[in-house]
Protein backbone atom coordinates (compact mmCIF):
# COMPACT_ATOMS: atom_id res chain seq x y z
CA UNK A 1 0.00 0.00 0.00
CA UNK A 2 0.98 3.67 -0.29
CA UNK A 3 1.90 5.69 2.78
CA UNK A 4 3.48 9.04 3.59
CA UNK A 5 6.80 8.30 5.29
CA UNK A 6 9.21 10.40 7.33
CA UNK A 7 12.60 10.32 5.62
CA UNK A 8 14.51 12.81 7.74
CA UNK A 9 14.31 16.46 8.68
CA UNK A 10 12.15 18.40 6.20
CA UNK A 11 11.66 15.30 4.08
CA UNK A 12 8.63 13.05 3.56
CA UNK A 13 7.97 10.67 0.68
CA UNK A 14 5.10 8.55 -0.59
CA UNK A 15 6.39 4.98 -0.50
CA UNK A 16 5.11 1.46 -0.89
CA UNK A 17 5.00 -0.23 2.53
CA UNK A 18 3.60 -3.59 3.71
CA UNK A 19 -0.14 -3.76 4.30
CA UNK A 20 -1.06 -3.82 7.99
CA UNK A 21 -2.43 -7.02 9.49
CA UNK A 22 -4.19 -8.13 12.65
CA UNK A 23 -1.59 -8.69 15.39
CA UNK A 24 -3.80 -8.88 18.48
CA UNK A 25 -7.36 -10.02 19.17
CA UNK A 26 -8.51 -6.44 19.82
CA UNK A 27 -7.13 -5.02 16.54
CA UNK A 28 -9.01 -3.76 13.52
CA UNK A 29 -7.81 -2.84 10.04
CA UNK A 30 -9.26 0.41 8.68
CA UNK A 31 -9.23 1.51 5.05
CA UNK A 32 -8.55 5.25 5.24
CA UNK A 33 -11.01 7.49 3.38
CA UNK A 34 -9.72 10.83 4.73
CA UNK A 35 -6.69 11.92 6.68
CA UNK A 36 -4.95 15.23 7.28
CA UNK A 37 -1.75 16.98 8.25
CA UNK A 38 -1.79 18.28 11.81
CA UNK A 39 0.21 21.27 12.96
CA UNK A 40 1.95 19.00 15.44
CA UNK A 41 3.15 16.86 12.49
CA UNK A 42 5.38 19.81 11.65
CA UNK A 43 7.34 19.19 14.87
CA UNK A 44 8.25 15.81 13.35
CA UNK A 45 8.90 17.32 9.94
CA UNK A 46 11.14 19.99 11.41
CA UNK A 47 13.19 17.40 13.27
CA UNK A 48 12.37 18.38 16.85
CA UNK A 49 10.88 15.08 18.03
CA UNK A 50 13.43 12.39 18.98
CA UNK A 51 13.18 8.67 18.17
CA UNK A 52 11.87 9.10 14.63
CA UNK A 53 13.19 6.55 12.14
CA UNK A 54 13.54 6.79 8.39
CA UNK A 55 10.45 5.25 6.79
CA UNK A 56 8.06 5.81 9.71
CA UNK A 57 4.47 6.27 8.49
CA UNK A 58 3.07 9.62 9.62
CA UNK A 59 -0.41 10.83 10.53
CA UNK A 60 -2.70 10.72 13.55
CA UNK A 61 -5.90 12.27 12.16
CA UNK A 62 -7.85 9.80 10.06
CA UNK A 63 -11.16 8.05 9.48
CA UNK A 64 -12.35 5.32 7.18
CA UNK A 65 -14.03 1.95 6.74
CA UNK A 66 -13.41 -1.15 8.82
CA UNK A 67 -12.25 -4.02 6.62
CA UNK A 68 -11.26 -6.60 9.26
CA UNK A 69 -11.55 -7.05 13.03
CA UNK A 70 -9.86 -9.31 15.56
CA UNK A 71 -11.89 -11.98 17.38
CA UNK A 72 -12.22 -9.87 20.57
CA UNK A 73 -13.75 -6.86 18.79
CA UNK A 74 -17.51 -7.25 19.09
CA UNK A 75 -18.61 -3.63 18.63
CA UNK A 76 -17.42 -3.22 15.04
CA UNK A 77 -17.67 -5.22 11.87
CA UNK A 78 -16.43 -4.97 8.30
CA UNK A 79 -18.11 -2.12 6.45
CA UNK A 80 -18.56 0.15 9.48
CA UNK A 81 -17.56 3.77 8.99
CA UNK A 82 -15.40 5.03 11.87
CA UNK A 83 -13.45 7.99 13.17
CA UNK A 84 -10.29 6.94 15.00
CA UNK A 85 -9.00 9.01 17.97
CA UNK A 86 -5.29 9.81 17.91
CA UNK A 87 -4.44 8.54 21.44
CA UNK A 88 -4.40 4.76 21.63
CA UNK A 89 -6.11 3.61 24.81
CA UNK A 90 -6.76 0.19 26.33
CA UNK A 91 -9.94 1.10 28.22
CA UNK A 92 -8.95 -1.05 31.20
CA UNK A 93 -6.23 0.77 33.15
CA UNK A 94 -6.69 3.29 35.96
CA UNK A 95 -6.15 6.26 33.63
CA UNK A 96 -8.76 5.04 31.14
CA UNK A 97 -11.19 4.32 34.00
CA UNK A 98 -10.93 8.02 34.91
CA UNK A 99 -11.46 9.15 31.31
CA UNK A 100 -7.83 10.18 30.88
CA UNK A 101 -7.27 8.24 27.69
CA UNK A 102 -4.21 10.14 26.47
CA UNK A 103 -2.23 8.87 29.44
CA UNK A 104 -3.30 5.24 29.07
CA UNK A 105 -0.91 3.02 31.03
CA UNK A 106 -0.91 0.10 28.60
CA UNK A 107 -0.82 1.37 25.02
CA UNK A 108 2.80 2.48 24.70
CA UNK A 109 5.07 -0.54 24.19
CA UNK A 110 8.08 1.77 24.38
CA UNK A 111 7.13 3.33 27.71
CA UNK A 112 10.67 3.10 29.04
CA UNK A 113 11.87 5.59 26.41
CA UNK A 114 9.16 8.10 27.31
CA UNK A 115 9.82 7.66 31.03
CA UNK A 116 13.42 8.75 30.61
CA UNK A 117 12.23 12.07 29.13
CA UNK A 118 8.88 12.66 30.86
CA UNK A 119 9.07 10.74 34.12
CA UNK A 120 6.06 8.63 33.19
CA UNK A 121 4.79 7.56 29.80
CA UNK A 122 1.69 8.92 28.07
CA UNK A 123 -0.40 6.81 25.71
CA UNK A 124 0.79 5.55 22.37
CA UNK A 125 -0.01 7.82 19.43
CA UNK A 126 -0.33 6.94 15.74
CA UNK A 127 2.58 8.07 13.59
CA UNK A 128 4.31 10.07 16.32
CA UNK A 129 7.75 8.60 17.04
CA UNK A 130 8.97 5.43 18.69
CA UNK A 131 8.99 7.19 22.05
CA UNK A 132 5.19 7.12 21.75
CA UNK A 133 4.86 3.56 20.55
CA UNK A 134 6.23 3.42 17.04
CA UNK A 135 2.73 2.90 15.62
CA UNK A 136 2.25 3.38 11.89
CA UNK A 137 0.11 6.43 11.20
CA UNK A 138 -2.94 7.26 9.17
CA UNK A 139 -1.46 9.08 6.16
CA UNK A 140 -1.78 5.78 4.37
CA UNK A 141 -4.29 3.63 2.55
CA UNK A 142 -4.78 1.26 5.50
CA UNK A 143 -4.05 1.37 9.25
CA UNK A 144 -3.91 -1.17 12.04
CA UNK A 145 -6.03 0.13 14.93
CA UNK A 146 -5.17 -1.44 18.31
CA UNK A 147 -7.83 -1.65 21.05
CA UNK A 148 -10.48 -1.19 18.39
CA UNK A 149 -13.17 -2.14 20.89
CA UNK A 150 -12.37 1.08 22.81
CA UNK A 151 -11.21 3.77 20.38
CA UNK A 152 -13.04 4.15 17.08
CA UNK A 153 -16.42 5.87 16.94
CA UNK A 154 -18.92 4.36 14.53
CA UNK A 155 -20.59 7.15 12.53
CA UNK A 156 -23.53 7.32 10.15
CA UNK A 157 -23.17 7.65 6.40
CA UNK A 158 -25.20 10.84 5.90
CA UNK A 159 -22.48 13.32 6.93
CA UNK A 160 -19.40 13.91 4.73
CA UNK A 161 -15.92 13.07 5.97
CA UNK A 162 -14.94 16.72 6.30
CA UNK A 163 -17.58 17.27 8.99
CA UNK A 164 -16.36 14.26 10.99
CA UNK A 165 -12.64 13.82 10.34
CA UNK A 166 -11.54 16.34 12.94
CA UNK A 167 -13.24 14.40 15.72
CA UNK A 168 -10.03 12.37 15.56
CA UNK A 169 -8.00 15.17 17.16
CA UNK A 170 -8.30 18.89 16.66
CA UNK A 171 -11.99 19.46 17.41
CA UNK A 172 -11.88 17.61 20.76
CA UNK A 173 -8.52 19.25 21.49
CA UNK A 174 -9.93 22.73 20.97
CA UNK A 175 -13.02 21.84 22.98
CA UNK A 176 -10.97 20.43 25.86
CA UNK A 177 -8.85 23.58 25.84
CA UNK A 178 -12.00 25.64 26.35
CA UNK A 179 -13.44 23.21 28.90
CA UNK A 180 -10.27 23.44 31.00
CA UNK A 181 -10.98 27.18 31.36
CA UNK A 182 -14.08 26.50 33.50
CA UNK A 183 -15.93 29.17 31.55
CA UNK A 184 -18.73 31.07 33.25
CA UNK A 185 -21.23 33.48 31.67
CA UNK A 186 -19.60 36.81 30.95
CA UNK A 187 -16.05 35.46 30.77
CA UNK A 188 -13.49 36.84 28.36
CA UNK A 189 -11.17 34.21 26.87
CA UNK A 190 -7.95 34.87 24.94
CA UNK A 191 -6.60 32.29 22.51
CA UNK A 192 -3.00 32.31 21.30
CA UNK A 193 -2.82 30.75 17.85
CA UNK A 194 -5.50 30.91 15.14
CA UNK A 195 -4.58 27.65 13.45
CA UNK A 196 -7.17 24.85 13.33
CA UNK A 197 -6.93 24.00 17.05
CA UNK A 198 -7.18 27.66 17.95
CA UNK A 199 -10.21 28.08 15.67
CA UNK A 200 -11.96 25.21 17.43
CA UNK A 201 -10.95 26.54 20.86
CA UNK A 202 -12.59 29.85 19.95
CA UNK A 203 -15.78 28.18 18.71
CA UNK A 204 -15.86 25.89 21.75
CA UNK A 205 -15.42 28.78 24.18
CA UNK A 206 -18.55 30.35 22.75
CA UNK A 207 -20.39 27.01 22.92
CA UNK A 208 -19.48 26.83 26.62
CA UNK A 209 -20.79 30.31 27.38
CA UNK A 210 -17.96 32.81 26.91
CA UNK A 211 -19.11 36.36 26.26
CA UNK A 212 -16.02 37.40 24.29
CA UNK A 213 -13.10 35.55 22.73
CA UNK A 214 -9.95 37.30 21.54
CA UNK A 215 -7.64 35.56 19.04
CA UNK A 216 -3.92 36.37 18.81
CA UNK A 217 -1.92 35.49 15.69
CA UNK A 218 0.20 37.17 13.00
CA UNK A 219 -1.23 35.73 9.77
CA UNK A 220 -4.02 37.91 8.38
CA UNK A 221 -5.84 35.00 6.69
CA UNK A 222 -6.01 33.04 9.96
CA UNK A 223 -7.18 36.11 11.86
CA UNK A 224 -9.88 36.70 9.23
CA UNK A 225 -11.09 33.12 9.70
CA UNK A 226 -11.11 33.56 13.48
CA UNK A 227 -13.20 36.72 13.10
CA UNK A 228 -15.50 35.73 10.25
CA UNK A 229 -16.01 32.01 10.94
CA UNK A 230 -15.40 31.60 14.67
CA UNK A 231 -16.61 35.01 15.84
CA UNK A 232 -13.50 36.23 17.67
CA UNK A 233 -12.08 39.68 18.20
CA UNK A 234 -8.59 39.67 16.72
CA UNK A 235 -5.11 40.95 17.56
CA UNK A 236 -2.14 40.79 15.22
CA UNK A 237 0.86 40.57 17.54
CA UNK A 238 3.18 42.00 14.88
CA UNK A 239 1.10 45.18 14.83
CA UNK A 240 0.28 45.69 18.50
CA UNK A 241 1.58 45.05 21.98
CA UNK A 242 -0.57 42.11 23.04
CA UNK A 243 -0.33 42.65 26.79
CA UNK A 244 -1.29 46.33 26.50
CA UNK A 245 -4.11 45.53 24.07
CA UNK A 246 -5.56 42.81 26.30
CA UNK A 247 -5.49 45.10 29.33
CA UNK A 248 -7.30 47.77 27.33
CA UNK A 249 -9.90 45.29 26.05
CA UNK A 250 -10.60 43.96 29.56
CA UNK A 251 -10.65 47.20 31.58
CA UNK A 252 -7.23 46.46 32.99
CA UNK A 253 -8.01 43.03 34.49
CA UNK A 254 -6.80 40.70 31.77
CA UNK A 255 -8.72 37.77 30.25
CA UNK A 256 -10.46 35.41 32.66
CA UNK A 257 -8.67 32.49 31.01
CA UNK A 258 -5.99 32.15 28.36
CA UNK A 259 -5.55 29.25 25.93
CA UNK A 260 -2.16 28.41 24.44
CA UNK A 261 -2.99 26.70 21.14
CA UNK A 262 0.50 27.28 19.71
CA UNK A 263 2.96 24.99 21.47
CA UNK A 264 6.61 24.29 20.92
CA UNK A 265 7.47 26.37 17.86
CA UNK A 266 6.04 29.72 18.90
CA UNK A 267 7.20 32.86 17.10
CA UNK A 268 7.80 36.26 18.68
CA UNK A 269 7.82 39.58 16.85
CA UNK A 270 10.47 41.03 19.18
CA UNK A 271 13.85 40.20 17.67
CA UNK A 272 16.11 39.46 20.68
CA UNK A 273 13.73 37.11 22.52
CA UNK A 274 12.72 35.33 19.32
CA UNK A 275 16.39 34.90 18.40
CA UNK A 276 17.19 33.68 21.93
CA UNK A 277 14.58 30.91 21.76
CA UNK A 278 15.53 29.91 18.22
CA UNK A 279 19.23 29.61 19.11
CA UNK A 280 18.48 27.67 22.30
CA UNK A 281 16.20 25.29 20.40
CA UNK A 282 18.58 24.85 17.46
CA UNK A 283 21.42 23.96 19.82
CA UNK A 284 19.10 21.65 21.81
CA UNK A 285 19.58 23.68 25.00
CA UNK A 286 15.79 23.85 25.14
CA UNK A 287 13.36 21.74 23.13
CA UNK A 288 10.53 24.27 22.84
CA UNK A 289 10.02 27.95 22.04
CA UNK A 290 7.48 28.94 24.70
CA UNK A 291 6.78 32.58 23.91
CA UNK A 292 3.01 32.13 23.56
CA UNK A 293 2.86 30.35 26.91
CA UNK A 294 4.92 33.05 28.64
CA UNK A 295 2.68 35.75 27.22
CA UNK A 296 -0.53 33.91 28.13
CA UNK A 297 0.66 33.63 31.74
CA UNK A 298 1.56 37.31 31.93
CA UNK A 299 -1.75 38.36 30.31
CA UNK A 300 -4.15 36.26 32.38
CA UNK A 301 -6.04 38.02 35.16
CA UNK A 302 -4.99 37.22 38.71
CA UNK A 303 -6.68 34.04 39.87
CA UNK A 304 -7.37 32.98 36.28
CA UNK A 305 -6.68 29.81 34.32
CA UNK A 306 -4.06 29.18 31.65
CA UNK A 307 -5.08 26.24 29.45
CA UNK A 308 -2.24 24.65 27.49
CA UNK A 309 -3.26 22.51 24.52
CA UNK A 310 -0.45 23.42 22.13
CA UNK A 311 1.94 20.47 21.84
CA UNK A 312 5.13 20.74 23.88
CA UNK A 313 7.98 18.27 23.60
CA UNK A 314 10.26 18.64 26.59
CA UNK A 315 11.97 21.59 28.27
CA UNK A 316 11.55 25.36 28.14
CA UNK A 317 13.54 28.34 29.42
CA UNK A 318 12.59 31.59 31.15
CA UNK A 319 9.35 30.20 32.55
CA UNK A 320 7.59 32.90 34.65
CA UNK A 321 6.88 30.74 37.70
CA UNK A 322 6.91 33.79 39.95
CA UNK A 323 3.91 35.14 38.06
CA UNK A 324 2.05 31.84 38.35
CA UNK A 325 2.62 31.57 42.09
CA UNK A 326 2.23 35.18 43.17
CA UNK A 327 -0.92 35.81 41.15
CA UNK A 328 -2.69 32.55 42.02
CA UNK A 329 -2.84 31.30 38.46
CA UNK A 330 -3.90 27.75 37.61
CA UNK A 331 -2.24 25.96 34.70
CA UNK A 332 -4.22 23.09 33.18
CA UNK A 333 -3.04 21.05 30.23
CA UNK A 334 -2.91 17.73 28.48
CA UNK A 335 -2.98 15.86 25.24
CA UNK A 336 -6.66 15.55 24.51
CA UNK A 337 -8.56 12.60 25.98
CA UNK A 338 -10.35 12.27 22.66
CA UNK A 339 -12.43 9.19 23.48
CA UNK A 340 -14.15 11.20 26.23
CA UNK A 341 -15.41 13.79 23.74
CA UNK A 342 -16.18 11.75 20.62
CA UNK A 343 -19.85 10.99 21.20
CA UNK A 344 -20.86 14.40 22.69
CA UNK A 345 -19.15 16.34 19.90
CA UNK A 346 -20.53 14.01 17.25
CA UNK A 347 -24.00 14.83 18.56
CA UNK A 348 -23.23 18.56 18.46
CA UNK A 349 -22.19 18.21 14.81
CA UNK A 350 -25.40 16.31 14.01
CA UNK A 351 -27.48 19.01 15.72
CA UNK A 352 -25.70 21.76 13.78
CA UNK A 353 -24.10 23.40 16.81
CA UNK A 354 -20.78 23.38 14.96
CA UNK A 355 -19.58 22.49 11.45
CA UNK A 356 -15.86 21.70 11.75
CA UNK A 357 -15.31 21.76 7.99
CA UNK A 358 -14.95 25.56 8.06
CA UNK A 359 -11.19 25.15 8.70
CA UNK A 360 -10.57 23.17 5.48
CA UNK A 361 -8.78 25.28 2.89
CA UNK A 362 -7.04 22.61 0.78
CA UNK A 363 -7.92 19.16 -0.53
CA UNK A 364 -5.27 16.85 -1.98
CA UNK A 365 -4.58 13.26 -2.84
CA UNK A 366 -2.29 11.25 -0.60
CA UNK A 367 0.36 11.51 -3.33
CA UNK A 368 0.44 15.27 -2.75
CA UNK A 369 1.22 14.98 0.98
CA UNK A 370 4.86 16.15 0.56
CA UNK A 371 3.60 19.33 -1.08
CA UNK A 372 1.03 19.71 1.69
CA UNK A 373 3.77 19.57 4.30
CA UNK A 374 5.76 22.27 2.52
CA UNK A 375 2.73 24.54 2.17
CA UNK A 376 1.85 24.00 5.83
CA UNK A 377 5.38 24.62 7.09
CA UNK A 378 5.83 27.86 5.15
CA UNK A 379 2.19 29.06 5.46
CA UNK A 380 1.80 29.29 1.70
CA UNK A 381 -1.45 29.62 -0.27
CA UNK A 382 -3.19 30.64 2.98
CA UNK A 383 -3.33 26.98 4.00
CA UNK A 384 -5.12 26.44 7.31
CA UNK A 385 -6.04 22.76 7.01
CA UNK A 386 -5.56 20.19 4.27
CA UNK A 387 -7.57 17.00 3.87
CA UNK A 388 -5.80 14.13 2.10
CA UNK A 389 -7.70 11.45 0.21
CA UNK A 390 -5.82 8.13 -0.04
Amino acid sequence: MKANCWMGRNSVEIREVPDPRILNDRDAIVKVTSTSICGSDLHLYNGYVPTMRRGDVLGHEFMGEVVEVGPAVDNLRAGDRVVVPFPIACGNCSACAHGMYSVCENSNPNALIAEKIMGHSPAGIYGYSHMLGGYAGGQAQYVRVPFADVGPLKVDDDLPDEKLLFLSDILPTGFMGAELCEIRPGDVIAVWGAGPVGQFAIASAYLLGAERVIAIDRYPYRLRMARDKAGAEILNYEQTDVLDALRELTAGRGPDACIDAVGSEAHHSVGPLNAYDRVKQATRLETDRPHALREAILACRSGGIVSVIGAYLGFIDKFPMGTVMNRSLTIRSGQCHVQRYLRPLYERIRKGDIDPSFVVTHRMSLDEAPRGFELHKHKREELTKVVLRP
